[in-house]
């Protein structure tokens, strides 16, 4: 969630806001097209947090875009173009960051639990991802209040990661799918029977991003660095 990124086009990725009233920060922005760019090897506790925090970012992003065009069908760029609609993504992009983040550190526990034990991986994880959490100022979308409970609830998903064996990355998004869905910008009305659609997205690009960190990741090196006393304890 760096600056602002060159966007696909219009439809693909709406701007975000940028910052209003007195000066401030710019509110940092969910890093969706750093996806795409050619990545480094995986060796250390920093590039394991930029890569939870990207991918989650995508896989999110990518869903909420995607269903919402094939919704909308030829009327997309119209829908996008409203103000209301662009804000309602807005929202939904941020309620649905801290799943993402679950998703993808349980999925990233796959592959270093059995290397470093499930104590050090769900407490490495853990303080690692909020730390990605943290790195970002209260979206303007929603407010301190979601924000905080967010922060909150990804503790406990976090937490429990570790009292259960390693999941199939497939099984990974089933108790995630339902609330989820729920963050799409969509009226549920207009839904349909589209559930089983989205969780099947989820499966097949936490798989696909799961490929990515087995190619990327040097597990002896991040097993290592999870061992020291970098990681910024939450």
């Amino acid at each position: 969630m760096t600056a602002a990124r060159p966007q696909a086009n219009a439809v693909d990725m709406p701007a975000g806001p940028s910052a209003a009233g007195p000066p401030r920060p710019r509110e940092k922005k969910l890093p969706l097209l750093d996806f795409f760019r050619r990545k480094p090897p995986i060796r250390d506790t920093a590039g394991l947090a930029d890569f939870i925090d990207e991918n989650a970012a995508f896989l999110m992003q990518k869903g909420i875009y995607e269903y919402s065009r094939a919704r909308a069908g030829h009327y997309a760029k119209v829908l996008f173009g409203e103000s209301g609609f662009r804000a309602a993504v807005e929202e939904s992009r941020w309620r649905a960051y801290p799943l993402g983040l679950a998703l993808v550190a349980e999925m990233v526990d796959t592959r270093l639990r059995p290397v470093v034990g499930v104590a050090t991986s769900s407490a490495a994880l853990r303080d690692i991802v909020l730390s990605v959490f943290d790195r970002y100022p209260v979206p303007a979308a929603i407010g301190p209040e979601a924000w905080a409970a967010s922060r909150a609830e990804l503790r406990e998903r976090l937490d429990r990661i570790g009292l259960h064996p390693p999941k199939r990355v497939i099984d990974i998004p089933e108790p995630f799918a339902d609330t989820y869905f729920a963050c799409m910008p969509i009226h549920e009305k207009l839904r349909g029977s589209d559930f089983p659609t989205i969780k099947s997205y989820l499966k097949v690009t936490l798989s696909n991003i799961h490929d990515e960190l087995t190619k990327r990741m040097d597990v002896g090196a991040v097993a290592t660095a999870l061992t020291r006393t970098d990681v910024p304890a939450a």
